[in-house]
């Protein structure tokens, strides 16, 4: 669902005000509202702008920061690391198969004056298509049900790497009609399947721009029937009561949220020998090392988490609001069996369970916006968290956001605990807990939007290779137990010229560490010269352009398909390869029709364009999509 990110009206709203003689007033387009979890509002937007041709991609939002690999559905190369998020609880693990799961954070809630349906669909690589389908309605002023779907088939272009995707969303909300009490909840069934190819054996084959090996499907890959699966189901409330009456200058409110999830990822792999044939030699490895069995690996793990928030706020109409709650969060991450090696033994059951007590205070008056939470465990994880955010808006058009966060964050659980047929891939560590301090500035004004970012990080956790030639990936966790600092900054700048404009966006970014555990390019760049105007007396709403995209050369993660994460490796280099987009899209009413020439210098520049080692980036294709909006 598109957004619009004010609560003003987009830029077609009259199209939905018009009133008939002898006829019911057609419902305006606020009246189609948009709700999150921190029950932020915005509306319905339909317009079509540059903004809206960088959301149009498998995960539906802005993706400046992030590099897909070479088949739609799969994962992503970070290029900008303040798209991180960070919070004290331990996630599962697995990060790298995470980009397109919904979390709690990500679902939106709507309230409708007529049923609202949207359609979504874009080519993919080869054989298959993207679609996300979305309909909402009220069946009353106070109570809204919606149900979405989103699906992906896509074999790519190379041996190994087709990507099939589900993420099924249900949701509700509603008010009952004193408004003392609200309800949001929703269920998400999710899963993500994977041809896992282990990347291309001989890169110089690639390279080479041999005629041969244009066609993708001869270059040879280390895994010819490796697969990843990961499913997740979650259930999610969020309600409260107010125990006094909505018209009072002050409300004390009862809150209670809850969450419960349940996570599978599995590994499976036939065979487990590359042969790599050069002129000279032929030489057979185990990319992934020893293994316990000659073939026919199946990893599996299984994951729980449940999460309670309880707690009672007081709102003051000049005071503020003042929040206390308790939080009570269990996880269990667990195999089919306890695994007893030579030096130690692997549990088949890794768990915790970590209660919090915490406050939230909030003010909102007038042109500044501030909220401060602290929590502290009282459990034996000694966890602590403060979050600070000042939110300043002076001369209509500036606005100064402030965000300081101090926490210690436990590990993920792949990192402490993990268990595999493969012989390197079993540990059960007791590594530290993170330390974060993280300090993000952003200005908006008429002349240029601004973020500065600096984080430093001690204890920081990591995967690299323990094998120097890189010919296997013996991957383990480490953790640096000195200070890594992380320094941002980001500009974005349109220039508009008549029908012309040059959006720009720059991202510098630099790190100071005694050890290179946290690899970043110092550059990335986005800049898109378009052409926009109306035809046909304003039927048709047309945009043009082309899209340059950049990042300097820098020694980027790999990717682990077992782990289903990304390492720091010091052995090849990507980057410093310009990627060009053309685009052409048009409005016709509630439809907006995307057509876009992807990365069409390929075609004629060198073939040394990669996502992460071994993982070529995407040859020229040519994608074309609709989003479709109905409003009945």
């Amino acid at each position: 669902m598109q957004k619009n990110n004010t609560n003003r009206p987009a830029q077609d709203s009259t199209a939905f005000s018009e009133v008939t003689e002898n006829k019911a007033p057609v419902a305006k387009i606020e009246q189609y509202q948009i709700f999150t979890i921190e029950r932020d509002t915005t509306i319905i937007d339909t317009s079509l702008t540059v903004k809206k041709e960088y959301a149009f991609n498998y995960l539906r939002r802005d993706i400046f920061g992030l590099l897909p690999f070479a088949n739609e559905g799969h994962a992503y190369t970070v290029l900008d690391y303040g798209l991180n998020s960070f919070t004290t609880f331990p996630e599962m693990g697995f990060k790298a198969k995470h980009f397109g799961y919904m979390d709690p954070e990500d679902m939106s809630y709507y309230k409708v004056a007529t049923p609202l349906t949207e359609l979504y669909f874009k080519t993919v690589m080869q054989q298959g298509q993207s679609l996300d389908a979305f309909i909402t309605l009220n069946t009353s002023e106070r109570l809204n049900f919606s149900i979405a779907y989103k699906g992906l088939r896509s074999l790519g272009k190379y041996v190994n790497q087709l990507a099939s995707n589900g993420n099924f969303r249900f949701t509700t909300n509603y008010t009952n009609p004193n408004e003392r009490y609200h309800l949001q909840a929703h269920f998400t069934s999710q899963d993500f399947s994977n041809g896992e190819n282990g990347g291309i054996v001989r890169t110089d084959d690639f390279e080479s721009d041999d005629e041969d090996f244009k066609n993708r499907v001869r270059l040879q890959v280390y895994f010819e029937d490796a697969t990843s699966f990961l499913k997740g189901n979650r259930y999610f409330i969020n309600h409260s009561y107010h125990l006094t009456n909505s018209k009072s200058d002050s409300k004390l409110t009862l809150l209670h949220q809850f969450n419960y999830e349940h996570k599978f990822f599995e590994f499976k792999q036939r065979t487990l020998s590359t042969t790599i044939t050069t002129d000279a030699s032929s030489v057979t490895i185990n990319r992934l090392g020893d293994s316990y069995r000659l073939s026919d690996i199946n990893d599996q793990t299984r994951y729980n988490r449940m999460y309670n928030k309880f707690g009672a706020s007081y709102e003051h109409e000049v005071l503020g609001s003042f929040v206390f709650f308790t939080e009570d969060f269990r996880f269990n991450q667990y195999y089919n069996r306890v695994l007893l090696l030579p030096d130690t033994t692997i549990p088949s059951t890794y768990s915790d369970e970590i209660t919090t007590v915490g406050g939230q205070y909030s003010y909102r008056k007038g042109d500044l916006d501030g909220k401060a939470i602290l929590t502290q465990t009282l459990s034996d994880q000694d966890l602590s968290s403060l979050d600070l955010q000042l939110v300043y808006q002076f001369l209509e058009s500036y606005t100064l956001d402030f965000h300081y966060q101090a926490m210690t964050q436990m590990p993920d659980n792949t990192y402490a605990f993990f268990q595999s047929n493969y012989m390197t891939y079993n540990w059960n560590n007791s590594f530290k807990n993170e330390k974060v301090q993280n300090i993000k500035i952003k200005a908006s004004t008429p002349w240029v939007n601004a973020t500065a970012q600096f984080t430093s990080i001690t204890d920081f956790l990591y995967f690299s290779n323990d094998d120097p030639t890189a010919v296997q990936l013996l991957v383990t966790p480490k953790q640096f137990d000195q200070s890594v600092t992380y320094f941002s900054l980001k500009a974005e700048k349109e220039f508009t010229f008549r029908k012309f404009a040059l959006d720009n966006t720059l991202l510098y970014q630099k790190t100071d560490q005694s050890e290179v555990v946290l690899n970043v390019p110092e550059l990335v760049l986005r800049n898109t010269f378009y052409y926009s105007n109306h035809f046909f007396k304003k039927a048709l709403f047309l945009q043009t352009g082309v899209t340059f995209t950049y990042f300097t050369d820098y020694y980027a993660d790999d990717y682990n398909p077992l782990l289903g994460s990304f390492f720091v490796q010091d052995q090849k280099k990507i980057g410093g390869f310009p990627m060009f987009d053309y685009f052409v899209n048009a409005k016709i009413k509630q439809a907006r029709l995307f057509f876009k020439a992807e990365h069409f210098n390929s075609s004629f520049t060198s073939s040394n364009f990669y996502t992460a080692p071994n993982y070529p980036y995407r040859d020229f294709m040519i994608r074309f999509g609709i989003i479709w909006n109905f409003f009945q």
